[in-house]
């Protein structure tokens, strides 16, 4: 009885992980940024690219495709994150916080298991994307097809920056600094 008693006194005490996602148009630099931090931190990376890449192979040729799958990983996407949160290891999401419904599933899912969060904008100029997606599409050409001028149009049509008013722990970083 009293080892059960500690057992539960002692995960209620445990400390949650940090979750730590990323908004920032197409070729800010989030990925990279993602990779960057998990490694500071150590902590779990998971990645909406790599995992998209995976489960639904060679299915996404358009924003609606992504959409459609991305909607479809996302509650066990979810479920996995807050589960190692839950256990107190850091994690790291290189999914999209680009728009006020994506960072609104992202908050729910720090917010319902009360886990700190940061959300780390990358604000860069539209012509330092397109020349990191250039770039991007150079080095990865299975990327050719997705990783185009007209993508990031679309894409970016949608794009909204994140503000106080939405109660984030933000940090900015900005191509002037």
């Amino acid at each position: 009885m009293r080892r059960n008693k500690l057992l539960c006194n002692t995960r209620q005490e445990m400390k949650k992980g940090v979750l730590t996602f990323f908004c920032g148009k197409m070729g800010a630099g989030k990925t990279t940024k993602s990779l960057e931090v998990s490694q500071e931190r150590n902590a779990v990376l998971l990645s909406e690219d790599e995992w998209l890449a995976s489960v639904y192979p060679d299915s996404i040729k358009t924003l609606e495709d992504y959409v459609k799958y991305a909607g479809r990983l996302k509650p066990q996407m979810k479920k996995l994150a807050q589960s190692i949160l839950a256990s107190g290891t850091n994690v790291v999401m290189d999914f999209p916080a680009n728009t006020i419904p994506q960072r609104k599933w992202l908050r729910s899912v720090f917010s319902e298991i009360q886990a700190p969060h940061e959300l780390i904008y990358i604000d860069q100029p539209n012509d330092t994307c397109l020349e990191q997606i250039a770039k991007r599409r150079a080095e990865q050409p299975q990327r050719a097809a997705t990783d185009t001028e007209e993508m990031f149009e679309q894409i970016t049509k949608y794009f909204v920056a994140p503000t106080p008013d939405e109660g984030f722990n933000i940090t900015v970083i900005s191509a002037n600094g």
